[in-house]
């Protein structure tokens, strides 16, 4: 990778209200929508496309942004799906080589965040741990509303300050998650 790139938060910190509100339906529509759209824009590049986030667990409420889990091969390798994403309208975000190469791309609507793994990474699953443990437990995932309701109702320099709050109920539930896969493949 061109040890030029800019990395980190592309374009600087932004100032951004924390909204919730209620679990709309068409998230899921909206979410395929996007997925369709990414999968023609990077063809066989993409090897997964999930929804995660808090709009990809019905009943719970959510900031309205579709966030999209997006696996290739190597996310280093930005030849292969970032210039095809920008084509479709999605601007780079984030560039973080020290975190998992994790790239975000979004609208410029900002209502569509990608998150870009490479393929074997153990982000990708505990994305979807944390998005199946809050879709299959009821007080897990009214905890993490809970917490999100009080966080959103404090003033943050930005989207990663209140993201960043959320960590310790979050790694909480991955791991349940994560005892419940083991304890169902021991049975």
């Amino acid at each position: 990778m061109d040890n030029e790139l800019e990395t980190g938060l592309i374009g600087g910190v932004e100032k951004r209200d924390v909204v919730l509100c209620e679990y709309q339906p068409n998230w899921p529509e909206l979410f395929r929508r996007h997925a369709e759209f990414i999968a023609r824009a990077v063809g066989d590049a993409a090897l997964q496309i999930e929804h995660i986030g808090s709009t990809s667990v019905p009943g719970l409420a959510a900031k309205p942004i579709i966030d999209i889990l997006l696996v290739v091969e190597r996310s280093d390798d930005e030849s292969r799906y970032l210039p095809q994403l920008e084509a479709a309208g999605y601007q780079l975000r984030v560039r973080e080589p020290e975190f998992h190469e994790h790239r975000m791309l979004r609208t410029a609507a900002k209502d569509v965040h990608i998150h870009v793994y490479s393929k074997g990474c153990p982000e990708v699953s505990r994305h979807l741990v944390f998005r199946n443990r809050l879709r299959s437990n009821d007080a897990d995932r009214q905890q993490y509303e809970e917490t999100k309701r009080q966080l959103a109702a404090q003033d943050w320099p930005d989207m990663n300050a209140y993201a960043d709050a959320k960590g310790d109920v979050i790694e909480r539930i991955i791991a349940a998650g994560a005892a419940d896969l083991t304890n169902r493949q021991e049975c």
